[in-house]
């Protein structure tokens, strides 16, 4: 089956060079020039994955990513020139699930793309059971939802990762280190800081009320503690 990416890119040299490179390494390619642009696209199809620049005009890609993950799961790969720390972090906090830096060789951007693809296709917590239920908090490894007192949460795949590590050990704490290394094995950054990021993440989508968590409990001096049972 031919896999099918949305670029959103302003600069329309960058654009056609990588779509010339995708469509030559055999996908189907998807174009728009900014967020307003890519919502529209979205309305009528499904691309596989979005690759997605920040700095352009009408809609940058901050406010696209913001928008989209409030309706879809789609894997989102930042084109972005800011190499800064918290330009990064930002776009992960957003729901991004990868990112490369401009100028970038389109060798590492394809590998970039297959990786995150192959997560997508592939991700599941360690039971093969495709849906299980503790407590209030249902998680299904399938389609990579989870559901929380009755309500479903929509997730990332990085954040997917680390909640389903933490229903994994439902009421015992997961160390930072178990939890960053669960994110490396995936291919994805594994540091603590971007760790920390996808806590909170998870916290806004989980929690009743994020200030003072309910489920998702800090462990001071250990990591987090996913609490299924009062």
């Amino acid at each position: 089956m031919t896999q099918t990416i949305l670029i959103v890119e302003d600069n329309v040299n960058a654009q056609n060079m990588v779509r010339n490179y995708l469509q030559d390494q055999g996908f189907a390619v998807l174009l728009a020039n900014n967020g307003e642009d890519a919502l529209q696209v979205l309305e009528t199809q499904q691309p596989h994955l979005i690759l997605l620049d920040i700095m352009m005009p009408k809609m940058d890609g901050y406010a696209f990513i913001r928008k989209v993950r409030r309706q879809m799961a789609v894997p989102v790969i930042m084109l972005t020139a800011k190499r800064h720390e918290h330009n990064i972090v930002k776009g992960f906090e957003l729901g991004a699930d990868d990112y490369i830096t401009k100028p970038f060789r389109m060798r590492e951007l394809l590998m970039r793309i297959r990786a995150v693809l192959r997560r997508s296709a592939t991700l599941a917590p360690i039971s093969t059971d495709e849906s299980r239920t503790t407590g209030q908090i249902t998680i299904n490894s399938k389609h990579q939802t989870v559901t929380v007192a009755g309500r479903q949460v929509d997730l990332t795949h990085t954040e997917f990762i680390v909640f389903g590590q933490l229903f994994d050990s439902a009421d015992v704490p997961v160390s930072r280190a178990t939890l960053c290394t669960q994110l490396i094995q995936h291919n994805y950054s594994g540091s603590e800081m971007t760790l920390k990021t996808h806590i909170r993440n998870l916290r806004q989508k989980v929690e009743p009320d994020p200030v003072t968590p309910k489920y998702i409990e800090t462990i001071y001096g250990v990591g987090y503690r996913l609490r299924t049972h009062e």
